[in-house]
C-alpha cells in the first residue's frame, strides 16, 4: 500500500491529510492559533478542589479551568508533588530519580482532599482538549512520546504496543527496556520499536530523559500558569506515530514547514529523506492537485455516497453519532435479500471506520446495519469491523451486533469532531445565499438514478444549463460514464427554470418521477 502525507499551509492554519493508494483516510487540522493541544504540559496552580466530584479545577491559562480527577493523579502523585517542589525551589540538581525517597502511593479510592490543596502548584498534562464548552481534561500521570517508545516518570512499569503478536519479539523488548530504563521511570514501547536494536531505542530514551530534565529546569523561573513542554506540532507527531516503511511521498507547499519535516525524517529514517518535497506549483492548490478537496466535499456532508447506490447518512449530537445505513438500489444485484444486506453492511463498514478516523469522532457511536437474521453474517460483520478498525490510533472498542443490526462503538474522544462546511456561497448571478456543494450534487444525482433505473427504461434528466454543460463535456463525459456503468443512454435537458443545483427526473411520457 502506497501512503503519502501531503501537507496545506494557510495564514492561521495547516491541513494534513493522509492519503493511501490515493484515498484519503485521515484528515488533521493544526491552528496557530490554538494553545492547549493534547500533549501540552503546564505547570499550573490548583484552584479549587470538589469532593462531590472528587476532582480539582486546575487554572491553565484557558477561559474554563481544566478538569482533574482524583483518578487521573496517578499512584505516585505524592511523590510527584514533593519532587515538583524541590525542582521549582532549585533543590535538584541531577533530574533522574535514582537517589530520589519515594513517598508513599495513594489509596485508588481515596479522596481528591488528601491529595491537593487549593493554591498547591502541580505538574499536569493535557489529556483532552477543550470541547464545547468544557475546559481542557487533565492528567498529572506525565508521559514524554519518543520515536520508539514513551517514557513515563514516576513509573516502574514496562508495556509492549499490543499491534506487536510475537510473543518472542515482546520478550526482547521487554529485557532491552529493563536493561537501559533508569530508575524510577516507566516505559511504553510503541508498535515501531518491533525489530529494533538496543543502540536505536536507548538513544530514543536519552532525548526522552533530556526533553524531562528541560523541562524542569524552566520550572524555576516560570510563574504558574506556564507551558513548560509543548507537544511537537502536528505533522512532526504524525509521522512520529505512522511513519513506516510504505511512505512513499511527504508533500509540502510551505519552505518552512519543508525543512521542519525534513530534519524530523532525517533523525527517524535518514534513507527516506528524499521522500520529502516542497510543492512549488502556485497554478495548481495542493489539495486540488491530488484531489483532496474532492474527496473532502464528498466525504464531510451528511450523507455519504458508496459504491452502488449505497450510502451512509451521519448525525452527530451532543451525546452521541449515529450512522444509518441503506442499500439504495442493491437489491436486484444480489440473488438473495440476505446476500445483499451482508454485501452493503461490510462496504458500509469500510467506509464507517474510515469515516471515524476522517472526521475523529470520538464517544458513543451508535451505527445502524441492515439486519442480519443469521447469527455468522452478524460474526462476520463483527470481525470485518473490527479489522476494518485495527490500524485506528484512537482507543477503542466494538461490541458485538444486536440482532436487530444494531453495533455500539465507543472511541477515545481527545479533541472536537471535524466538522467541515460542505456548503458554498450560491454564483453571484443568483440570489444570496448557501447552495450545497455543487461536486456534491452528482453523487445526489447518481443515487436517484440508480434507483430510478431499477424500475423505469427510458429517463430524462432536466438540470440547469451550467449543470447540463458540465455533465454532457467532453467525450468522457459523465453522461458517457453513465451509458457504460449502466448500459442505458440518459438523455440530459438543459432548463432555464430551475435553480442553479436542482434536477428533474422524467418518464418518456414526460411524467415527473
Amino acid at each position: 500500500m502506497k501512503t503519502e502525507l501531503i501537507v496545506r499551509s494557510k495564514d492561521s492554519e495547516v491541513d494534513f491529510a493522509l492519503l493511501k493508494d490515493g484515498r484519503l483516510t485521515e484528515l488533521h487540522k493544526e491552528s496557530t492559533a490554538n494553545k492547549f493541544n493534547v500533549g501540552d504540559i503546564y505547570y499550573a496552580s490548583v484552584k479549587k478542589t470538589v469532593q462531590g466530584l472528587n476532582a480539582a479545577f486546575v487554572g491553565v491559562g484557558y477561559e474554563k479551568d481544566a478538569f482533574l480527577h482524583y483518578h487521573d493523579l496517578g499512584p505516585d502523585i505524592k511523590s510527584f508533588l514533593k519532587y515538583i517542589n524541590l525542582a521549582s525551589t532549585g533543590n535538584i540538581k541531577e533530574y533522574n530519580l535514582k537517589n530520589f525517597k519515594f513517598e508513599s502511593k495513594i489509596e485508588k479510592s481515596g479522596s481528591i482532599d488528601q491529595v491537593l490543596k487549593t493554591n498547591q502548584k502541580i505538574l499536569v498534562q493535557i489529556a483532552k482538549e477543550p470541547i464545547s464548552t468544557k475546559g481542557p481534561r487533565l492528567t498529572s500521570e506525565i508521559s514524554l512520546a519518543g520515536r520508539y517508545m514513551v517514557l513515563v516518570p514516576f513509573s516502574d512499569r514496562i508495556s509492549i504496543s499490543q499491534k506487536i503478536k510475537s510473543r518472542t519479539e515482546k520478550n526482547r523488548l521487554k529485557r532491552l527496556a529493563q536493561s537501559i530504563k533508569p530508575k524510577g521511570f516507566g516505559v511504553i514501547l510503541r508498535t515501531v520499536a518491533q525489530d529494533r536494536k538496543v543502540a536505536e531505542l536507548d538513544a530514543d530514551m536519552q532525548q526522552l530523559l533530556d526533553k524531562w530534565a528541560a523541562m524542569l529546569k524552566k520550572l524555576r523561573k516560570v510563574t504558574t500558569p506556564s507551558k513548560v513542554l509543548s507537544e511537537m506540532n502536528r505533522g512532526s507527531s504524525i509521522l512520529r506515530d505512522i511513519f513506516n516503511d510504505s511512505f512513499s511521498a511527504i508533500v509540502v507547499d510551505d519552505e518552512a514547514l519543508y525543512y521542519e519535516l525534513k530534519d524530523y525524517v532525517m533523525q527517524i529514517a535518514p534513507e527516506k529523506e528524499s521522500i520529502v518535497k516542497l510543492y512549488k506549483n502556485k497554478i495548481h492548490p495542493i489539495f486540488e492537485k491530488y484531489g483532496i478537496e474532492r474527496q473532502i466535499k464528498t466525504a464531510f456532508g451528511k450523507t455519504v455516497s458508496m459504491s452502488r447506490g449505497a450510502y451512509l447518512v451521519i448525525e452527530h449530537t451532543e451525546a452521541m453519532h449515529v450512522i444509518d445505513v441503506n442499500s439504495g438500489n442493491r437489491s436486484n444485484r444480489a440473488t438473495t435479500q440476505a446476500k445483499t444486506a451482508m454485501e452493503v453492511n461490510l462496504i458500509s463498514a469500510t467506509e464507517i471506520a474510515r469515516q471515524m478516523r476522517l472526521r475523529d469522532m470520538g464517544g458513543i457511536i451508535v451505527v445502524d446495519f441492515i439486519d442480519l437474521h443469521s447469527a455468522d453474517d452478524r460474526r462476520k460483520l463483527f470481525d470485518h469491523m473490527r479489522d476494518e478498525m485495527r490500524d485506528d490510533r484512537a482507543k477503542h472498542k466494538i461490541l458485538s451486533p444486536s440482532k436487530f443490526g444494531l453495533i455500539q462503538i465507543t472511541r477515545q474522544r481527545v479533541r472536537p469532531v471535524m466538522d467541515i462546511k460542505t456548503r458554498e456561497k450560491k454564483p453571484a448571478l443568483l440570489e444570496n445565499g448557501e447552495v450545497e456543494a455543487p461536486i456534491l450534487l452528482i453523487s445526489r444525482i447518481e443515487l436517484k438514478l440508480n434507483k430510478l433505473l431499477a424500475k423505469n427504461k427510458g429517463i430524462v434528466l432536466h438540470v440547469h444549463p451550467f449543470v447540463a454543460a458540465y455533465l454532457t463535456k467532453s467525450i468522457m463525459s459523465i453522461q458517457t460514464k453513465w451509458f457504460i456503468n449502466y448500459k442505458k443512454w440518459i438523455k440530459i435537458i438543459p432548463s432555464d427554470a430551475l435553480d442553479y443545483l436542482e434536477y428533474k427526473f422524467l418518464d418518456k411520457e414526460g411524467n415527473q418521477l
